[in-house]
């Protein structure tokens, strides 16, 4: 297999993957697959900022923003300062917004388990494909 190939395959299983995420949300009524990925990202118990969300997730800033803000307003998540940051916020599930996301994600995480266990050996899978992302930052940083 040349490079050409590899990458095109590798494109359409990406787009296969985030495709069958982008599902999952459509069938949970959600109104952006960006919302899915805010509460997964927010349901794993870690402290993140808006900044780090939009930049791990690859979301833009503008579209987190307002999903932050909407979820916010319905009282599911908060909003705190960050000690010696002026700007940026920490946001965190509130209890309500827990039982939101619980709500939505248990479903996934019991299909996630699923197919973990019929992968052969994940952990290498996962660290080559962070190795191939890690290398992929090449073709991001030719464009700037």
């Amino acid at each position: 297999m040349d490079e050409k190939k590899f990458f095109h395959g590798l494109g359409k299983l990406i787009y296969q993957i985030d495709g069958a995420y982008e599902e999952y949300g459509k069938g949970c009524k959600l109104v952006s697959p960006n919302l899915l990925w805010i509460l997964y990202a927010l349901n794993d118990g870690g402290r993140h900022s808006q900044k780090q969300i939009c930049a791990d997730w690859d979301i833009p800033r503008s579209t987190a923003n307002t999903i932050v803000k909407d979820l916010e307003s319905k009282g599911y998540l908060a909003l705190s300062r960050i000690k010696g940051e002026r700007r940026e916020l920490l946001v965190s599930l509130t209890e309500s917004g827990k039982q939101y996301a619980d709500g939505i994600l248990s479903d996934l995480y019991k299909r996630e388990k699923e197919i973990y266990s019929e992968i052969e050996a994940p952990e290498e899978l996962l660290s080559s494909l962070q190795n191939l992302a890690a290398k992929m930052q090449r073709i991001a940083a030719k464009g700037e």
